[in-house]
């Protein structure tokens, strides 16, 4: 008898029933794909290891949920690239690296194919309403600034 079919004969022979896969939560899941991305491994199959589930299943565990890993990770690049526009003076390039992509260019084409807006004026629009905000108000009592 060949190797294969008594290693089947023993997996089915087992008596221990198959243990359910309890889903995790899309917060869990998103903060999988957050530290992934952090270690340069944002694919489905480097969440599913994290998870220390299947591939298959976490696709089908997203699907159930209306959503998919590319989905996902796309909301998680751009929420982190809008707060890393709006907060810091990293280089564009240094951005793009930290979140996956291949260079500037593709960085900057995909935050203006979601945000509607190049990343560049994304960060000086935001600059500005910091500086808008940090400004001192009128003194007390001035509402209209007629005095």
């Amino acid at each position: 008898m060949s190797f294969f079919i008594l290693q089947e004969r023993r997996l089915h022979a087992s008596s221990e029933p198959m243990r359910a896969v309890r889903p995790p939560s899309a917060h869990a899941v998103r903060a999988v794909i957050v530290a992934t991305l952090r270690h340069g491994d944002a694919t489905l199959d480097g969440a599913a290891r994290a998870l220390q589930i299947s591939s298959r299943t976490l696709q089908r565990h997203l699907g159930r949920m209306g959503t998919s890993h590319s989905e996902i990770l796309a909301e998680v690049r751009l929420s982190i690239a809008c707060r890393l526009l709006a907060r810091s003076s990293r280089r564009l390039s240094d951005i793009a690296k930290s979140l996956g992509y291949a260079n500037a260019s593709s960085f900057s084409r995909a935050f203006a194919r979601l945000m509607k807006i190049e990343p560049v004026v994304y960060r000086q629009q935001h600059l500005a309403r910091n500086q808008e905000l940090a400004r001192p108000r009128g003194g007390a009592g001035a509402i209209d600034g007629s005095g």
